[in-house]
């Protein structure tokens, strides 16, 4: 058993599930709005997605937006780790992530990680890129 992350968005998740599908290579993207669901289930008719996912093999990231009417903070107080192979790809994930967003740690070297970062992007996720010490052949 693991642990899926899901993120929570206010009127953002399209366009930020297709980013993360972009910046991680997703094999996989569903996106199922408020307005895909039957009428007789008394949702709200709205663009809003209220499920979405991507897949990278086996691997899992959800998101949704807060239901209309509802506002709701993305991610105040959590971050996403992703760990990558090796310095090339983890500085090509960071700077992807970084674009528009706030860097918090810059991706350099630690006495950890041969590469490690933090960042928050431009839709509110904290992510933090690194590089396992053993992964990196670099």
């Amino acid at each position: 058993m693991s642990f899926i992350p899901y993120l929570n968005f206010d009127g953002q998740c399209a366009e930020a599930i297709q980013f993360y599908a972009e910046v991680f290579g997703a094999d996989e993207v569903q996106i199922m709005r408020f307005s895909d669901a039957p009428e007789e289930e008394g949702l709200p008719q709205s663009d809003r997605v209220m499920y979405s996912h991507i897949m990278i093999g086996d691997k899992c990231l959800m998101a949704s937006d807060s239901p209309p009417g509802l506002t709701q903070p993305p991610q105040e107080s959590v971050s996403v780790h992703y760990p990558v192979p090796d310095l090339a790809t983890g500085q090509a994930v960071f700077e992807a992530l970084a674009h528009q967003g706030t860097i918090t740690m810059a991706f350099e070297p630690t006495f950890f990680a041969p590469g490690f970062g933090m960042v928050r992007d431009r839709f509110g996720t904290s992510w933090m890129i690194g590089v396992h010490p053993e992964d990196d052949a670099s």
